[in-house]
């Protein structure tokens, strides 16, 4: 048996999500924040849920600056990195039943531990989509995530994104494996085949209620016996002619052949021809130049 094709797209959905969540979460780059007063204009800082780099004019990240505005004890920061790690187990342990449900080495797969791999990975996704979800909401609340002093410009980083994208993929691919279920609630459901009942022994003669199929002393056979029914012939009488149903169809024409009426030869005198005008006129019926 071919593996199902919605078990392969769990198992590849989930593992994209996987790699994107778990990008997400380790690098540095939820909030991304611009303009600073006390730095070149091209400074920019990225904060993430475990670290917060700076990148200044020649391009080179300077990572674990210090907190001094306390954004790691905010309340989605903390949430979303107790949330995150959570996400990150469930997944590994619901690829790890989906790898022994859907069965690279056996002959049919394991149905309800599939189905119970897709439901533990639809979890993780919403276990990672909903600090994402919040974190998101609360972006550019300077009371709910601190912000540094002065006029800065506030925007989603890449991490951010990767991070819902790869909650929704898990959620995908768990609803993906979790349709297995459907099949092993169906194949328990199936009625079971009810054995057939026994016949009657094989040579024992089965009597009717009509009298000609009853069996008799003599050797003739029922259909022998059997009156013919009224209105129809007997096999000594004669047949009636049956009617001609429809109409007769035209005889078709046969083909007729070219024939000159004139005589494109009267008046000339053909060499060795001795016949008179009325004879050659008489003959002349072949189709010639003047015909074109």
């Amino acid at each position: 048996m071919r593996t199902p094709t919605a078990m392969i797209l769990g198992l590849v959905l989930a593992s994209c999500g996987l790699l994107f969540t778990l990008t997400g979460t380790l690098a540095p780059g939820w909030r991304r924040l611009s303009g600073f007063l006390d730095q070149p204009v091209d400074t920019v800082m990225y904060q993430g849920l475990w670290t917060i780099c700076l990148e200044g004019s020649s391009r080179e990240r300077r990572c674990q600056v210090p907190d001094q505005w306390a954004y790691f004890s905010a309340r989605p920061v903390r949430a979303a990195q107790g949330l995150m790690v959570a996400s990150l187990v469930v997944t590994v342990g619901g690829l790890l039943l989906a790898t022994l449900g859907v069965r690279c080495w056996q002959d049919e797969p394991r149905w309800a531990l599939a189905g119970v791999a897709g439901l533990l990975l639809a979890a993780s996704g919403l276990l990672s989509l909903i600090p994402v979800s919040w974190y998101n909401h609360v972006l550019r609340d300077g009371a709910v995530l601190p912000l540094p002093p002065g006029p800065l410009t506030v925007g989603v980083s890449y991490s951010l994104v990767l991070t819902y994208l790869g909650s929704c993929l898990l959620i995908l691919g768990g609803f993906s494996l979790a349709l297995s279920l459907a099949h092993c609630c169906g194949k328990c459901r199936r009625p079971r085949l009810r054995a057939p009942r026994p016949g009657p022994a094989r040579g024992a003669t089965q009597l009717s209620g009509w009298p000609w199929t009853q069996p008799s002393a003599d050797n003739t056979s029922p259909r022998q016996k059997r009156p013919p029914p009224t209105g129809r012939p007997g096999p000594g009488d004669q047949k009636a002619p049956r009617p001609k149903v429809g109409f007769r169809m035209p005889a078709p024409a046969s083909p007729r052949a070219y024939t000159n009426p004139l005589d494109v030869l009267d008046g000339e005198v053909i060499r060795g021809d001795h016949r008179g005008p009325e004879q050659r006129s008489s003959s002349s019926t072949l189709p010639c130049d003047s015909d074109l």
